[in-house]
């Protein structure tokens, strides 16, 4: 693949904490549409959760980067975490427009089917879509016909992706640490280790 027609995926979230169900979506989509590489992204001020505690940003990076360091097509940006103010979708992209090493790059956003169908209240979402192919990844609980509910306009501008549904939700992980229940097997293992050393989500 040239370089002029190299796609790139963008995997955009709070990752709060990062799971095994974000990694499979990632993993899907590489296959799915021959993604050269999958950048996850980790919101810095997420401006859909002000009234919501989110833990620190740089735990939720280093999370993600121990959740990812094993696959080689795998990235962590902190383009958003190194941006002051809130990070919205559109800034990112115009962001990673501007670097030299995706120049003339085709990228693919891939999101939860949930996140999409809020796609009506995100910063300028014609923009984006104009600037990237929009992925949606099937999610435990949504069905992909749901889609019918998006304005025709951008309903017809979204690539719905079903994957294997796994019922994991970081909702859920951060109830369950809470509670004093294992998450084993739904996080990668240097991501609990890193959830217990830090004492993340206890309170």
């Amino acid at each position: 693949m040239t370089e002029e027609n190299r796609r790139i995926g963008i995997m955009g979230g709070t990752f709060d904490p990062i799971h095994n169900g974000h990694l499979l979506a990632a993993d899907e989509a590489h296959a799915a549409f021959g993604l050269s590489e999958v950048i996850f992204v980790p919101t810095g001020q997420p401006p859909h959760k002000t009234n919501q505690r989110v833990t620190s940003a740089e735990d939720r990076y280093m999370m993600t980067e121990f959740a990812t360091v094993g696959c080689p097509y795998f990235k962590v940006s902190r383009v958003e975490i190194d941006r002051v103010g809130s990070s919205y979708t559109i800034d990112t992209l115009r962001t990673l427009r501007t670097m030299p090493e995706y120049a003339g790059v085709e990228f693919y956003f891939i999101t939860g089917l949930d996140a999409v169908l809020d796609i009506v209240s995100w910063k300028n979402p014609e923009e984006i879509m104009d600037m990237c192919k929009f992925v949606a990844v099937s999610r435990y609980g949504y069905t992909h016909k749901r889609m019918e509910e998006l304005p025709s306009e951008l309903r017809s501008r979204i690539i719905p992706l079903e994957i294997p549904l796994l019922a994991i939700s970081s909702t859920e992980l951060r109830e369950r640490i809470k509670n004093g229940r294992s998450i084993r097997f739904m996080v990668p293992s240097a991501v609990e280790q890193f959830i217990r050393k830090k004492s993340l989500y206890k309170n």
